[in-house]
């Protein structure tokens, strides 16, 4: 089974230290959610994890393989990230943005080959979208665009799939399309992924487990009903709520009741 085992990252911006000793490890067919307010260093992780950043401290490794040992492409091979902001503004075809998921496999002079085409029809397929290849991806709705933004990050055969706030900016309708989505992929393809999250309540009905970070450190990592207690979400937070199950789903739910002044303790 796949590993994903993050040791120790550490990373600043200048003086301010965004991640300190984030240490766990994901396994293949599981969606660990990263959850915490703004500035707690979900997007930072994502970034040090596929070394868009680079960490002062700490290792990331891919079944016992240091990221550090390999070449950018390499790590495109291996990781797949849907960013927070991906709009396409130039109105390339649908199937000309989800090919460039395969340039981390082409030779700088070398075109698509039927290699590729067949990889990316099968991306195409998979996130419900190849009845649009043909479309410009301008003219799409969003929820459509993230789709085709996923394609193109399976088109790069991951066993990493990185995702963040992948449901921002979307209406419900196209969240629940989106993490459902995502949800299949991650269990038939036995992909590790890592979705960051604002939204508490979808990160309980889709995630598997979730790592709380509060100021870049893990304040707390398990399932979703060891992660959201109350007395966690006012720590991190610094909101009272109601946690409780939905009578006929039986999913969990956190209710926002006030917000707390001061400082955390």
């Amino acid at each position: 089974m796949m590993q994903l085992r993050i040791k120790g990252i550490s990373f600043r911006y200048d003086s301010i230290q965004a991640l300190e000793d984030v240490t766990f490890t994901a396994v293949g067919g599981e969606i660990l959610g990263i959850i915490g307010p703004n500035g707690s260093g979900k997007t930072t992780l994502l970034r040090c994890i596929n070394r868009t950043l680079e960490p002062q401290v700490g290792v990331v490794l891919i079944d016992d393989r240091d990221v550090t040992h390999l070449s950018r492409r390499e790590i495109a091979q291996q990781m797949g990230l849907v960013p927070q902001d991906a709009a396409i503004t130039f109105p390339f075809t649908v199937l000309e943005a989800v090919l460039m998921g395969r340039h981390p496999y082409r030779s700088i002079l070398g075109g698509e080959t039927p290699r590729d085409l067949e990889i990316v029809n099968e991306a195409l397929r998979l996130t419900n979208t190849l009845h649009l290849a043909s479309r410009p991806i301008t003219g799409l709705s969003g929820g459509e665009q993230q789709r085709v933004i996923i394609a193109r990050a399976l088109a790069q055969e991951p066993d990493v799939l990185l995702l963040d706030e992948p449901t921002s900016h979307l209406d419900i309708n196209h969240q629940l399309e989106i993490l459902e989505l995502v949800r299949r992929l991650t269990k038939e393809r036995g992909l590790v992924t890592l979705l960051t999250s604002h939204d508490l309540n979808l990160a309980a009905r889709y995630c598997d487990r979730l790592l709380m970070l509060e100021r870049g450190r893990v304040y707390a990592l398990g399932t979703p009903e060891e992660v959201l207690t109350p007395a966690n979400i006012r720590q991190v937070y610094r909101v009272e709520v109601e946690v409780t199950r939905h009578r006929s789903t039986g999913i969990l739910q956190v209710l926002p009741l006030s917000s707390i002044e001061g400082d955390r303790v």
